[in-house]
């Protein structure tokens, strides 16, 4: 039992995790584990100490609250920066898309004009071997029926 640690030190105390040390009277109390703290008629807040001998209750409570309203803050945050991350990309066209949109547009009409010059070529080709039916050239292609 923890009474058996009173009257001696507050590390002693707390080598039991069920103890509780008062600094009031350095007694060695069981923690009300009914309530999640201690009722200020067991001991004040001030001068308990479970867990460490260095921080009393008070200093722990204020010390988790900051650290919970810490991390809920950051969640939030989080949170709303990636919806508004996510809703201004889907408004808007990312630059990276334009610019990929620009650039298969560019070889798209590179490929047409590469298309043009290749038929142009071709037609040189069939018009000089009079392959081409081409009213301004006097030979034609002598046809066996």
């Amino acid at each position: 039992a923890c009474s058996e640690f009173s009257q001696r030190s507050c590390e002693e105390c707390l080598k039991n995790v069920s103890c509780l040390w008062c600094y009031t009277n350095n007694t060695c109390l069981d923690y009300p584990v009914r309530s999640i703290l201690p009722p200020s008629s067991l001991c004040s807040l001030s001068r308990a100490r479970w867990g460490v001998c260095w921080m009393n209750f008070e200093v722990l409570i204020i010390a988790i609250a900051v650290v919970a309203g810490l991390s809920l803050v950051s969640i939030a945050v989080c949170c709303c920066y990636c919806c508004f991350c996510r809703r201004r990309s889907r408004s808007r066209p990312d630059e990276e898309e334009e610019r990929l949109a620009r650039k298969r547009e560019e070889r798209r009409l590179q490929s047409l004009q590469r298309k043009h010059e290749r038929k142009m070529k071709h037609d040189e080709i069939r018009k000089k071997y009079g392959l081409l039916q081409d009213s301004d050239n006097p030979y034609s292609r002598f046809e066996n029926e």
